[in-house]
């Protein structure tokens, strides 16, 4: 279980290192994300420009004893206007936060964050295999809608691509 002394906070400037080098990580990894290059830090603020502590596209980190453990962010899915009541939503943990509870605890925060906002729903693409991230979002109400078989090349190999669905705005 977690640790009592993890916070969870909205993002800020000088998380983005930090952040950084915990997304590098799955970039280098893993197949969880398709990059296949790690991100720089000129590419990482130009993408925190699109967060806010308000409105529909939020960041959050969580920290224990000042270092950050993991973020989780709501991002636009889709660049049409149509979409806009849609969200994208992440989770990215540093290799020793995974499995004590960090994920839900961002999660917990995220979705509370995003009460009262005009959102219907939030999606999240999972490359599979990925037990843990598909518990991680079954816990929070997404359902699986959609398999795409061999969506995305990563390794010299085809992955397939889970997407999960959760209703927002007070639907069950």
């Amino acid at each position: 279980m977690i640790h009592a002394s993890v916070d969870v906070r909205p993002a800020s400037e000088k998380d983005l290192e930090a952040i950084n080098d915990i997304y590098n990580h799955y970039v280098a990894e893993t197949h969880v994300t398709f990059d296949d290059e790690p991100m720089t830090m000129e590419v990482r603020r130009e993408w925190f420009s699109h967060y806010a502590e308000a409105g529909r596209h939020r960041l959050m980190v969580a920290t224990e004893s000042g270092q950050v453990a993991g973020y989780a962010s709501s991002s636009r899915f889709r660049p049409k206007p149509g979409y806009l009541t849609s969200v994208e939503t992440s989770v990215y943990l540093s290799p020793d936060a995974v499995g004590k509870g960090v994920g839900a605890r961002l999660y917990t925060e995220l979705f509370k964050s995003l009460e009262g906002e005009d959102l219907h729903r939030a999606y999240a693409g999972i490359a599979l295999p990925n037990p843990a991230s598909i518990a991680l979002h079954e816990k929070f109400a997404f359902k699986r809608v959609a398999l795409f078989t061999e969506q995305g090349r990563k390794f010299g190999r085809y992955w397939d691509v889970a997407w999960f669905e959760k209703p927002l705005g007070g639907e069950t």
